[in-house]
């Protein structure tokens, strides 16, 4: 048996998706359109597929990697031409060549399977993957001779009123014998409205030629749909998520709102699992058996072990152990690891930290560069103080810890086994293991400031002078001689009678209390 090439046409632009982007690389549900394409193809040989790339190619071959070799078609002449292409990186090759398109992304390996066999069986030169549809608009014509063999194929910008009305079409998929390829592709020329080089006029040349010509019908003609705009790209999401959430359904996994569930085709669910309404999983995600995710939850390239919760959250590259409850209104960022049965909860952030066993951060913290031991207690309100302006540094809690609430650990620190810090604390020191830390100034209760009014007092040279405290039973003192009030001085008791010029000072007092700060007035201003 020859071996098989897969080669993925991926060059063009896509003109009606109105973009700068290669229409192959937009995404559906989460995946660039030709890597469905390309997960098929390595399904059909060992060999590494060959894509050509043009427009933009760049990016095509950043989204794929190291999945496939490439080789360019600087002008977008046509598939003929690009075929062209790829046929000088296989001069040494003799087996058969499947050609394929970057943007249909519902072709399967089954079905290109049964059309390589074909092909095989019938050792032709090159066999047509065809589907009958009731609107055949904008696809090239299957053309037959009066014995049903496959003569020719004509596009629809080519096509006479007559062959416009034959509903066979052809898919675009072809299976070549190399060698018959190559006698052929030096004939191929641009006759054609769009001036391109069509690879469906290699079918005309080798009928020509008599060379033995094969077509295989699709059962399932929806595989060879692929949009052409935003408003196809839109019908080709919805019905890519349907698939995907069609698979998961059927391998255990309950999804209660299917219109409103998103995933990514990567993503591994477990058995007894409960998607609720509102859930975005994408990425290499992993979800163990018996979880609940959601509602409103959006999960990005993370693991979340067997029996965890994880509801109106945001986890990006986290990674979570067993029985492991989060949310709601968390955002776990990459570098983050909680160990089975601890739970994260409510507005809480958390990046590159490690989360012991049984651990708890329950309530509005932001935690940061920071290794959580297990049993430990995390207060609301903790915050891990780790950037200082240049970089990021670590903060240890031990095994058993409990942080008071409104915390400030401020990085690099650590905080001993079975040590208690006080709320409100802020550590700026180790704290040692086994004791009880306090880093807080004492709370301190002081006086207002008494208030001073001026009226006239009849006469140019005096004024009548009263003072006031809002603060209640409290004692105010007063001065005239420019010293400071205090308590051995003189008690204001009611309404004084002062000169024009007199400096005034007042202070209040009361038990328990700090003392009002001093008032000051210059009679007469």
């Amino acid at each position: 048996m020859s071996a098989l090439k897969v080669l993925i046409l991926a060059a063009g632009k896509g003109t009606r998706m109105n973009s700068e982007k290669p229409k192959v690389i937009f995404p559906l549900c989460g995946v660039p359109m030709v890597q469905y394409v390309l997960w098929e193809a390595v399904k059909l040989s060992p060999l590494q597929p060959l894509v050509v790339i043009g427009y933009q190619g760049e990016e095509v071959a950043a989204a794929l990697g190291d999945q496939a070799e490439y080789v360019w078609q600087k002008e977008q002449l046509g598939t003929g031409d690009a075929v062209k292409q790829a046929c000088t990186k296989l001069t040494s090759f003799t087996g058969d060549l499947l050609v394929l398109y970057g943007d249909t992304p519902f072709i399967s390996a089954q079905t290109l399977q049964m059309m390589v066999d074909m092909h095989r069986a019938q050792s032709a030169a090159a066999t047509v993957l065809t589907a009958e549809l009731q609107e055949p608009t904008g696809y090239g014509r299957i053309i037959r001779d009066e014995a049903g063999l496959l003569t020719r194929i004509v596009e629809e910008r080519d096509a006479t009123a007559e062959e416009k009305r034959v509903r066979e079409v052809n898919t675009g998929i072809y299976c070549f014998a190399l060698p018959e390829l190559h006698a052929v592709l030096a004939e191929l020329k641009p006759q054609n409205a769009q001036g391109e080089y069509y690879l469906t006029d290699v079918i005309a040349l080798l009928a020509a030629a008599g060379r033995p010509l094969a077509t295989v019908k699709s059962d399932h003609p929806e595989e060879i749909m692929g949009p052409n705009d935003r408003k196809a790209l839109a019908q080709t999401e919805a019905t890519m998520r349907q698939r995907i959430l069609a698979r998961i359904m059927d391998a255990g996994v309950t999804v209660i709102d299917p219109a409103t569930t998103y995933l990514d085709p990567r993503v591994q669910i477990g058995k007894d699992t409960t998607l609720y309404p509102g859930v975005l999983l994408s990425g290499e995600t992993v979800i163990g058996a018996d979880c609940q995710i959601g509602p409103f939850t959006q999960i990005s390239a993370s693991v979340v072990g067997d029996g965890s919760r994880v509801y109106f959250s945001h986890l990006n590259a986290a990674k979570l152990g067993q029985g492991v409850e989060v949310g709601p209104y968390t955002n776990l960022r990459p570098g983050t690891q909680i160990a089975d049965d601890a739970k994260i909860g409510g507005f809480v952030e958390m990046k590159n930290v490690t989360v012991g066993v049984e651990s708890k951060v329950p309530h509005l913290s932001y935690i940061g560069d920071a290794t959580i031991g297990a049993g430990v207690n995390v207060g609301a309100g903790t915050i891990t103080c780790n950037f200082d302006g240049a970089r990021k540094w670590p903060t240890i809690i031990g095994e058993g810890a409990f942080i008071g609430s409104n915390t400030n650990l401020v990085a690099p620190v650590t905080v001993g086994d079975h040590a208690l810090v006080g709320a409100g604390s802020t550590i700026t020191r180790d704290v040692p293991a086994h004791s009880i830390t306090v880093a807080r100034a004492s709370q301190t209760t002081k006086v207002a400031a008494p208030t001073i009014q001026v009226s006239a007092d009849g006469t140019d040279q005096y004024y009548r002078v009263t003072i006031s405290c809002p603060t209640p039973d409290v004692c105010v003192y007063y001065s005239t001689d420019g010293q400071e009030p205090t308590e051995a001085g003189s008690a204001y008791q009611e309404p004084l009678r002062l000169k024009a010029g007199t400096i005034l000072k007042t202070k209040a007092f009361k038990e328990g209390w700090l003392p009002s700060k001093t008032g000051h007035r210059k009679i007469g201003e």
